[in-house]
């Protein structure tokens, strides 16, 4: 099992800090979530909570994730980068590309693509780009990021995206996984189909289990079962060693978790968030390394 660093609602100025000692401590990876901007009434419900609320209050940090991920891998080694979740369709694909494929190679292959298709119609409509077909843009712009990593000129024709031949340089040196999150039938058959890994959002071990079976039988219907697929889950209702070994018998990869609630409770305190970062290491990631 290997553990990821939860950044969400951290200051910018918290994450400089803590990368390093995540670097030095353990940890596998950093992993960021995303919002270009924070309107103050949503038309969209937030889907990941009873009623419809945001689980973070106004005026939150919401840094750039490849800006980020590309200040951070200067300041540390072995540090991976990923997402809690990158909004691809709300985006252009060829400024994606551009963005993660440079991240890649500032990091020296420290990335990983963790991609969903948004909630926020508000921010859709904000981006220009159209809510209604988040999906289906999404299964091509993956095919289109995979095309333009590639370093070679290449051609698309689809729905929703055309081009003539062109390239699109650097270019990883290295395979960029994508990782595809959201817990609906949709979001797991792609991730089934088109994705290197799974991302579960905020579940009980009870429910990540019943996703990950479901997504084994969409991997044999599309012969992909014997590729390699990684999961990243959040559980709510595992916090120790018998709780993450049951979630990695089951298939489970990744713990994705913020440390500091358990020792010092929900904080702004960059030495209690620190220090939750070392701490967690010496009391679970040790017993997995």
């Amino acid at each position: 099992m290997k553990f990821v660093l939860s950044t969400s609602f951290s200051s910018v100025a918290d994450l400089t800090q803590l990368a390093p000692v995540a670097d030095s401590h353990g940890w596998e990876a950093m992993s960021f979530s995303d919002h270009v901007v924070n309107p103050k009434s949503i038309s969209t419900p937030y889907p990941y909570t009873d009623d419809g609320s945001r689980r973070w209050p106004p005026y939150t940090d919401w840094p750039d994730p490849w800006v980020m991920i590309g200040a951070l891998a200067t300041i540390t080694k072995r540090l991976r980068f990923t997402n809690n979740i990158f909004v691809l369709p709300m985006r252009n694909p060829f400024l994606v590309a551009k963005a993660i494929s440079t991240a890649a190679i500032v990091s020296n292959n420290r990335v990983t693509t963790a991609i969903g298709v948004g909630w926020s119609g508000d921010e859709f409509l904000l981006m220009d780009s159209d809510f209604k077909t988040r999906g289906k843009r999404t299964n091509e712009m993956l095919e289109v990021l995979r095309l333009l990593w590639s370093g070679e000129y290449v051609q698309y024709q689809g729905e929703y995206y055309q081009f003539d031949a062109l390239e699109m340089n650097p270019a990883p040196s290295e395979y960029i996984p994508i990782w595809i999150g959201g817990i609906s039938d949709p979001a797991m058959r792609r991730a089934a189909r088109l994705g290197d890994g799974w991302v579960t959002d905020l579940q009980t071990s009870e429910e990540i289990i019943g996703c990950i079976e479901r997504i084994k039988v969409w991997r044999r219907e599309y012969g992909r079962d014997q590729l390699p697929f990684e999961i990243m889950a959040t559980p709510s209702d595992a916090w120790n060693y018998d709780g993450y070994k049951r979630l990695e018998d089951a298939g489970v990869t990744h713990i994705l978790t913020m440390p500091w609630p358990f020792y010092h409770g929900e904080t702004d305190d960059l030495d209690k968030k620190v220090d939750a970062v070392k701490r967690y290491s010496d009391d679970i990631i040790s017993q997995f390394v």
